[in-house]
């Protein structure tokens, strides 16, 4: 089984900062792509970040910028280092490996970026 735990959530004011990581655990070999998607209130889930087994990244134009993806494949764990935060970032946020062809996704950590 592969297990992500998410963390680094919270309530935070606008212009403010967090940072996300997802930490993978249980049978791994190799993970190849990861990502953070994010869905809030009364919206579909959309991806935000993206970053390869090359390490290349990408972004939501609306984040860029603003939004670092970035991984340690030695932890297994990928992280989403938010600035200058919005209100309209606020949404439940999910990351998701790729290992092997088969998608594991986060539990989700709320993030909540007040007026």
């Amino acid at each position: 089984q592969v297990q992500l735990v998410e963390s680094g959530g919270g309530l935070v004011q606008p212009g403010g900062s967090l940072r996300l990581s997802c930490a993978a655990s249980g049978s791994i070999f190799s993970i190849y792509d990861m990502g953070w998607y994010r869905q809030a209130p009364e919206k579909q889930r959309e991806w935000v970040a993206g970053i390869t087994r090359s390490g290349y990244t990408n972004y939501l134009d609306s984040v860029k910028g603003r939004f670092t993806i970035s991984r340690d494949n030695a932890k297994n764990t990928v992280y989403l280092q938010m600035n200058s935060l919005k209100p309209e970032d606020t949404a439940v946020y999910y990351c998701k490996i790729v290992i092997r062809s088969r998608e594991y996704w986060g539990q989700g950590t709320q993030v909540t970026v007040s007026s």
